[in-house]
């Protein structure tokens, strides 16, 4: 049998602008990889054609003719999935079609009593690799629908939903595919190119505004560290790529295995290796030899979650008191020469205009490389969303499009939902400015930071000095907004919209 697996085109350009990242989807690899032998299995990352997302599914749909498509999409990306699911139907009614990924796991009972429901045929929630492996060996006759955990199915025209599964053991999971089942290829970060793997799943924080815990319940399994060298080999010598993202969600929760796994790769002596990993703070600020481990092993970039400058507002996201933590964890990652992404949330209940600036001028005296920058989110299935609907600061309950992390769905007490996404931009503009390059990163990033310090940065300062002169900070907002917002339009899905 014929199984096609889709991740979905859309888009985010948080840290950087949005060509210049683009990733393969390690869900849709992962269960590619663990779907039987027997079956014929293709995957297609539509980040990689998102100027031409018609023609390239109704070309390859009408070539490959699979018996099931599978399609993975994030809360933000849902529109977009079931457009696609659309079109996919309208090629051919006869294929099955199956969503799964966070959005069906966290909306499974909402999407069955929906419209969007005549257009799906199956729903995976959770971990997609055994009950979608099993799925397909029941589409053939092979399995039964009503035996596999996870899996939602229609019975006389209703969704019924079978139990949640366990969680899976990670050392059973096969490699990802990463070969010429993969449709597309030109993954990248910048000029380099790019893969992505894991080694250990789910995270035991408490934090408020994360939906993780409902994908893998308050865990964090592991993979063996044999299974992550194989990955890692799989990925440096057949792929020839040489920059990695782990996209653990916490991978540092416990030091001593990473330091196990960094001997590991130490022992392997790869060359040009570069690695990208997110952790917590207080993991990074309370473990040095750790990160002295992981600087030796070749991670090169560590995204912390630092979150806010604010006590009250750690607080209000379960964070605890981690400003001091977040200061030492940057400052440690500087002495192993690793450089650092921050991740920090606006728009919290008491924000005020000055707040947003004290937050932003916080993250200047960090001096973090880079940074991720983002409105607090109600995502679905989440305390803070529940909380935030109590107090009425959710303005947008139900338009899940704009739920990527860049727009302002909520309001806070003191301002309104409109305001809070002006100020967000403007205090970007006026407090950070043009990437400022740290002097941790001037002194690592060579010959390009020189070029963009020196030349870019002071050609684009003056062209936008002059264009705000001319249409003034709302007039560049108002540009600079109506841009992002048809950035994941994709006009010739249109016809497919509801």
């Amino acid at each position: 049998m014929k199984v096609l697996l889709i991740s979905m085109p859309d888009v985010t350009p948080i840290i950087i602008h949005e060509m210049a990242v683009h990733m393969p989807n390690l869900g849709i690899a992962s269960i590619a990889g663990n779907i039987d032998e027997d079956h014929e299995v293709f995957i297609i990352d539509l980040v990689r054609k998102r100027h031409m997302v018609k023609k390239y599914l109704t070309r390859t749909i009408n070539r490959i003719r699979p018996a099931i498509v599978g399609l993975s999409a994030m809360t933000w990306q849902f529109d977009t999935c079931m457009k696609i699911a659309r079109l996919i139907r309208s090629l051919a009614p006869s294929i099955k079609i199956v969503i799964g990924g966070y959005h069906a796991t966290l909306m499974y009972e909402a999407i069955s009593r929906s419209p969007d429901a005549a257009d799906i045929d199956f729903m995976v929630r959770g971990e997609g690799e055994e009950p979608f492996r099993r799925l397909v060996n029941a589409v053939e006759g092979r399995d039964s629908l009503e035996s596999i955990p996870s899996l939602s199915y229609k019975k006389n025209g209703v969704f019924v939903h079978n139990e949640r599964a366990k969680n899976l053991d990670l050392a059973s999971l096969k490699l990802p595919v990463r070969d010429k089942r993969r449709l597309t290829w030109g993954y990248h970060v910048m000029m380099y190119k790019a893969e992505v793997m894991e080694t250990s799943r789910g995270c035991t924080r408490a934090c408020n505004f994360c939906s993780i815990q409902h994908m893998y319940g308050r865990s964090f399994r592991i993979y063996p560290i044999e299974r992550i060298i194989a990955d890692i080999d799989s990925i440096y010598f057949k792929n020839k790529t040489r920059w990695i993202f782990i996209v653990d969600d916490n991978m540092v929760l416990n030091p001593k295995r990473v330091m196990d796994i960094c001997d590991a790769i130490i022992e392997r002596n790869y060359t040009g290796l570069s690695l990208v990993v997110q952790a917590d703070c207080v993991s990074i600020a309370r473990n040095e030899e750790m990160v002295q481990r992981m600087s030796e092993a070749g991670f090169k970039t560590i995204f912390l979650g630092i979150e806010n400058g604010s006590q009250k507002n750690l607080a209000t996201m379960n964070k605890g008191d981690i400003v001091e933590d977040s200061r030492r964890a940057i400052d440690i990652c500087h002495k192993y020469g690793i450089m650092v992404i921050a991740g920090l949330i606006f728009g919290l209940p008491e924000d005020s205009e000055r707040e947003i600036i004290e937050n932003y001028e916080f993250y200047r005296q960090l001096e973090a490389d880079a940074s991720y920058l983002q409105i607090l989110t109600p995502y679905p299935s989440t305390d803070i969303r529940e909380d935030l609907i109590k107090k009425g600061l959710v303005t947008n309950r139900d338009d899940f499009r704009w739920y990527s992390g860049l727009w302002a769905n909520v309001r806070t007490r003191h301002l309104t939902t409109e305001e809070l996404q002006y100020y967000f931009w403007l205090h970007r503009q006026k407090v950070l400015g043009w990437w400022n390059p740290s002097r941790f990163a001037q002194k690592k990033g060579g010959i390009w930071v020189a070029f963009w310090k020196y030349f870019f940065r002071p050609l684009m300062k003056h062209i936008y000095e002059r264009r705000t002169k001319k249409i003034g900070w709302e007039g560049r907002y108002k540009k600079e907004i109506d841009r992002l917002r048809v950035m994941n339009a994709f006009p010739d899905l249109q016809e497919y919209a509801r």
